[in-house]
């Protein structure tokens, strides 16, 4: 099994080593893992690509491979310049949340879909933080191994079976913020939110800020934002790329 992973957070990100230790941790000696990541960090950069200039590709150690782009740019040098073929693509684990509308600027989820859009099966998986809980990650492979056991054997399932499905599997996973324990949060499938963020903007002299309080933004019960909020694990699907 071949397995490529990215994200959005650069190559040296500690959500990225978790993501790493995670598909060890579920798939043990049995998974060839590539990474091909942003060379530092490329947040919110939605699906941009680098066109205007070359792109200086790194081979930091065996495997691990640093672009000077960003995470779609990444997805496609794996694809296309690496001529590498994977049975399926994870992004992340992104250092916060990626709900609701945050999926159009998400480069977290961007390298998922670009992935998608080429047929192979991708999910993208971020972690929200709130100030009041630690920022740790060494839960991170407990919480997700019965996720990427399950996305793994749907995606092989579907690709025997010729499903068209496979050739489009998107999933977007965040964990809750919550102070790590022996127990698993509950795991939910819901819809995403597509209420906006309310901003507020700011004029600081000639310049223009904008602010938002991101934890108490709106949200729809039972659909992505308010269930990641509540403490649950949030999966949800999408039956083809340019769905939201």
């Amino acid at each position: 099994m071949r397995v490529l992973l990215t994200n959005d957070d650069g190559i040296e990100a500690d959500g990225l080593l978790a993501l790493h230790k995670s598909v060890q941790h579920c798939f043990g000696n049995g998974v060839e893992i590539t990474v091909v990541a942003p060379d530092r960090g490329r947040s919110e950069c939605g699906h941009s690509v680098t066109t205007s200039r070359a792109l200086k590709i790194e081979q930091l150690r065996p495997n691990w491979i640093a672009v000077d782009g960003t995470p779609v740019d990444c997805v496609r040098a794996a694809l296309g310049t690496l001529q590498r073929e994977f049975d399926f693509v994870l992004s992340g684990v992104n250092a916060g949340a990626n709900l609701g509308v945050d999926l159009l600027v998400s480069g977290t989820f961007a390298a998922a879909r670009e992935a998608a859009m080429h047929g192979i099966p991708a999910m993208a998986i971020s972690h929200y933080r709130h100030p009041d809980i630690p920022k740790t990650w060494e839960h991170v492979p407990r919480w997700i191994a019965d996720t990427l056991s399950e996305f793994q054997g749907q995606a092989e399932t579907c690709k025997a079976g010729g499903h068209a499905k496979a050739k489009t599997m998107l999933w977007n996973v965040n964990l809750p913020a919550l102070v790590p324990d022996d127990s698993t949060p509950p795991l939910v499938r819901c819809g995403v939110d597509t209420n906006p963020m309310i901003r507020q903007s700011v004029m600081e002299g000639k310049f223009l800020r904008f602010a938002a309080d991101f934890h108490a933004r709106p949200r729809e019960p039972s659909l992505d934002v308010d269930c990641c909020f509540n403490g649950h694990m949030t999966i949800s699907e999408f039956s083809q790329p340019f769905q939201i």
